[in-house]
């Protein structure tokens, strides 16, 4: 895939509080396009870019992510491309926005935003639920955790993609408020089959491994102007990120004592507890 591509076509309007909108890009492929202008903050979209890069570094399914040029034409011809913000309509900019890649082509294969916890024995990967807990007590997701479901039309089971990092970092406020139930799916259904730390693993060691090179690789590909070009701040974020790495333990083990009782079958006493190196560096 391109990193940079170009908007050819307008599909639809997408819900959610950044407005975004689902275009069909140079390369053929469809992507959940976050504009610059959105009516959450222009920083969503380099959370967007960081929280998915992370997010695939650490083996999650979550979306690719691109650079989209909407042209002068397309966004001046494209009536739909607009924002609705207390009453009002606004057009989304021309210029450089945030593609998230749409897994499945939305003309012909089957998605949905939820299913009953009865479909989840047709989900082939249930487990990831409690992987990406991994990456959004790591980036302090301040949203639930958002997921879709898709299956091909011809499949017999449906794949959960994790979708939306755009609250990553508490949205505008590069911040980090760390409550328990922050970044979590709505129902518990998800976590039941989680025993003990080896559920999250090899994301969980894997990110408390991370060096600050690996951070760097993921946020590089940030556009200045997705985060006002204050490059201390980004500067800020990826050191910051960096040190949270070795509390995502204690964030997750703060979840599983909150009142959701998320994890019914954690069994301490039979599972068990793999310290990774960084881990040991810091108790050494």
């Amino acid at each position: 895939m391109s990193f940079h591509l170009d908007a050819v076509q307008h599909v639809k309007r997408m819900r959610g509080g950044s407005q975004a909108h689902l275009l069909r890009a140079s390369d053929g492929g469809f992507y959940v396009t976050k504009f610059s202008n959105n009516p959450q903050h222009v920083r969503v979209l380099a959370n967007e870019m960081l929280g998915s890069r992370l997010g695939r570094w650490l083996d999650l399914p979550v979306p690719e992510v691109a650079v989209i040029c909407v042209s002068d034409w397309l966004n001046q011809n494209t009536t739909e491309l607009c924002f609705d913000t207390a009453g009002l309509r606004h057009k989304c900019s021309p210029g450089r926005h945030l593609g998230s890649r749409y897994p499945v082509d939305p003309l012909d294969d089957l998605v949905f935003d939820y299913l009953p916890e009865s479909m989840f024995t047709k989900v082939r990967n249930v487990a990831d639920f409690a992987r990406v807990l991994v990456l959004d007590k790591w980036t302090a997701n301040s949203d639930g955790r958002q997921a879709i479901f898709t299956k091909k039309a011809k499949q017999r089971r449906y794949t959960a993609h994790f979708i939306d990092q755009g609250y990553c970092f508490n949205a505008g406020e590069w911040s980090f408020p760390d409550l328990a139930l922050h970044g979590v799916y709505a129902r518990n259904h998800v976590y039941s089959g989680v025993t003990g730390w080896d559920s999250f693993e090899p994301a969980l060691t894997r990110a408390e491994e991370a060096e600050p090179i690996d951070i760097w690789r993921c946020a590089d590909a940030t556009l200045p102007e997705w985060y006002e070009h204050d490059s201390d701040a980004l500067q800020q974020l990826v050191e910051t990120l960096h040190g949270r790495r070795l509390k995502i333990r204690d964030l997750i083990t703060a979840f599983r004592d909150s009142s959701r009782q998320p994890f019914p079958n954690w069994k301490d006493s039979t599972t068990q507890v793999f310290v990774s190196t960084a881990t040991q560096e810091q108790l050494s």
